[in-house]
């Protein structure tokens, strides 16, 4: 009797490391693996203020006039090879007026640099270069996994060190949203050289392992532990890093540069309380800015004139010091 029920506990044991390991491949394809589509994450649409702006005449002509102002741009496409021998690739738009001025600005999720036209606009009337490139997995750049910001992180340094050594640039900004704001969060933590002044992060979350955990709860109404684990391992095997390791709050307190956090109060795809959870991590110079109905990456467009305005005094400040 006794070998009969070892026999079934086996047996159940094994159906469930085997289940589990289904998951863990299952959730590794939908989340980290390239692909042409996500997944419709939780928190993804639009909030009550920016829907209502996004029909408005104004906000119509607006849209249009940014398109025309992409389309007239000439970017010349760039590229480098990573620390992993990838070809990443870029947009790098010239301003004749830079002065030795750029900024990176980095996508989010499933996202390229063709993204983030009002920003891009911005910088370039302020007189900035502007550097555009698309992450690892994503657009034109290579890899077959997302990285959610651990990996490209180190790929942001050497972009940096290509604007300076190839663009002759000495006064850098990188400014990210949603992953890019991870992205450019854990680059932060990095040894970067005297000519990179700031960090500007829009909408960025806290641990890749608590945005997944996040994301799995609300999609799958199903607990993190033990699949979030099993993932977690398989994307180590995989990817080469763990859900865990790959943490913006780590990074944000190594950081030394000025940080400028933004962040909408109507945020459910990235938790607002990441931003606060970001702010009181960091130890360098710092400011938060809590954005009032705004939702995930709307913090321009609710409020893009009061984002200009404390996005350019930012800049001022980080550049005189």
């Amino acid at each position: 009797m006794k070998k009969k029920i070892m026999w079934i506990m086996m047996i159940l044991i094994l159906i469930v490391v085997m289940g589990l390991g289904v998951a863990g491949n299952y959730f590794y394809g939908v989340a980290v693996k390239r692909g042409e589509e996500g997944p419709a994450l939780h928190g993804g649409g639009s909030s009550e203020v920016a829907a209502t702006l996004e029909g408005t005449e104004e906000q119509l002509a607006k849209t249009a006039a940014l398109m025309e102002w992409a389309a007239n741009q000439e970017f010349e496409i760039v590229q480098i090879k990573s620390y992993d021998e990838l070809t990443l690739k870029a947009r790098f738009l010239k301003n004749p007026y830079s002065n030795g001025k750029a900024v990176i600005i980095a996508h989010g999720y499933h996202g390229s640099g063709e993204d983030m036209q009002g920003i891009t606009k911005y910088y370039y009337d302020l007189g900035y270069d502007i550097l555009k490139p698309d992450a690892r997995g994503h657009g034109m750049s290579g890899g077959d996994y997302i990285g959610y910001g651990w990996h490209e992180r180190k790929d942001y340094v050497d972009w940096v060190d290509y604007l300076i050594k190839e663009k002759n640039e000495n006064t850098i900004f990188l400014h990210g949203f949603s992953m890019g704001a991870a992205t450019v969060l854990m680059a932060s933590g990095e040894k970067l050289p005297a000519e990179v002044k700031g960090i500007i992060e829009d909408s960025g979350y806290t641990t890749v392992k608590a945005e997944l955990t996040h994301q799995m709860k609300y999609l799958y109404n199903l607990p993190a532990f033990p699949i979030m684990e099993v993932t977690s391992g398989i994307t180590k095997l995989r990817a080469g890093y763990t859900f865990g390791e790959a943490s913006a709050v780590e990074s944000a307190k190594k950081n030394k540069l000025p940080l400028f956090i933004i962040h909408g109060d109507q945020d459910d795809l990235v938790p607002t309380k990441m931003a606060n959870e970001i702010f009181e991590a960091a130890t360098s110079e710092k400011e938060l800015w809590i954005v009032p109905g705004a939702g995930h990456t709307e913090a321009y467009t609710v409020a893009e004139e009061e984002y200009q305005k404390r996005l350019k005094v930012f800049l001022d400040k980080a550049i005189a010091q």
